[in-house]
């Protein structure tokens, strides 16, 4: 497993600079109190000027020891300030101060985060499922390794946190202990399990998305905890297949999938205490919005296409509802009203 990379940070190579002079500002004044038996001001006194290379005078003569010491301050020094000088310099010209900033800022608005998506890897397919974020204007942080993966992904504007996405802090970084779901889309199948594993570790209740490019990857990393596991080149082939059979239907879900048919669009909602659903029936949803429910998914998985009015929707059911954005939206408030009150049962 690959370490973290962290991002290049201008402040530490300032503070090794800075360790490594006062480091030879100790060694020098205690050398030159014990080699020429001076005092503390006088050894610092003459430390400092040897290696700023500002050559006044000397504060005593030297022996021969003192001057063979002085040799070596002199060459150490000289290095140790042209660093530093050099760091400040990529500091304020290379705009590395700007880059210090945004990571701090984009560090920030991370910590702010909640019920986020995270995505680990921003390859092709992590490229796609970003675009779709954006789209619909869903918060995510992109986990990128590759530094002309992160590049790309900053250009379009996205939240990032680099490193190996199956390393805990890296996920930690991310807000896995507050994210809604992972998508584990790089471009190994084993790293996408030990990105499962490691995310399912860190927060349990987190939905995972793996892709799986080989067909017994899929096991593997349903076994590692994955909710859902997708295969781009199986989704492809089938695609293809229902393209050059049934045409028009694939371009209706894709009309739909992406909201381009005079706002209609294909949602999911969860019933709950809170959504104002649990307790209806599938007719109340339907009253109370222009919407229409495709399917109610069960608590324990059992899929209903086409529900009757007269379902009624139970808590952890899952339905999907087609019609405009607005009306998803406001379903479950336009909807609450018609909740039966507490212990009466609502006849279909």
């Amino acid at each position: 497993m690959r370490q973290r990379s962290p991002l290049p940070d201008p402040r530490r190579r300032v503070v090794t600079g800075l360790a490594v002079f006062a480091s030879l500002l100790a060694a020098g004044t205690a050398g030159y109190m014990i080699i020429e038996r001076w005092t503390l001001i006088d050894a610092l006194y003459m430390t400092v000027t040897t290696i700023t290379t500002v050559g006044f005078r000397e504060v005593q003569p030297l022996d021969t020891k003192g001057r063979i010491f002085t040799i070596f301050l002199v060459l150490f020094g000289v290095g140790t300030a042209f660093y530093l000088l050099t760091t400040f310099v990529a500091l304020v010209i290379e705009g590395d101060i700007a880059t210090a900033l945004g990571v701090t800022r984009m560090k920030g608005r991370i910590a702010q985060l909640r019920d986020h998506h995270i995505l680990c890897g921003f390859g092709r397919v992590g490229e796609e499922i970003a675009r779709e974020f954006q789209e619909r204007r869903m918060p995510f942080v992109v986990v990128e390794q590759s530094g002309e993966a992160l590049r790309r992904a900053i250009d379009a504007g996205h939240l990032v946190v680099e490193g190996d996405a199956a390393a805990d802090d890296v996920l930690i970084d991310a807000g896995v202990q507050r994210a809604k779901t992972l998508l584990a889309a790089s471009d190994s199948d084993s790293g996408n399990t030990y990105i499962t594993l490691t995310a399912k570790a860190l927060n349990p209740k987190i939905f995972v998305v793996a892709r799986a490019g080989k067909r017994d990857s899929e096991a593997r990393a349903r076994r590692a905890g994955a909710d859902r596991v997708i295969s781009p080149y199986a989704i492809s082939g089938r695609r293809m297949a229902l393209s050059a059979i049934q045409p028009n239907i694939v371009d209706f879900m894709d009309t739909l999938s992406v909201g381009r048919n005079a706002e209609q669009i294909l949602a999911e909602m969860e019933v709950t205490e809170e959504s104002g659903l649990f307790g209806l029936y599938v007719r109340h949803v339907v009253e109370s919005a222009r919407v229409t429910v495709l399917g109610v998914q069960r608590a324990n998985g059992e899929l209903i296409v086409g529900p009757r009015e007269d379902t009624r929707l139970e808590m952890g059911d899952r339905i999907m509802l087609v019609g405009p954005e607005k009306d998803i939206e406001m379903a479950s408030s336009r909807a609450a009203p018609a909740r039966p009150r507490p212990n009466v049962e609502v006849s279909p």
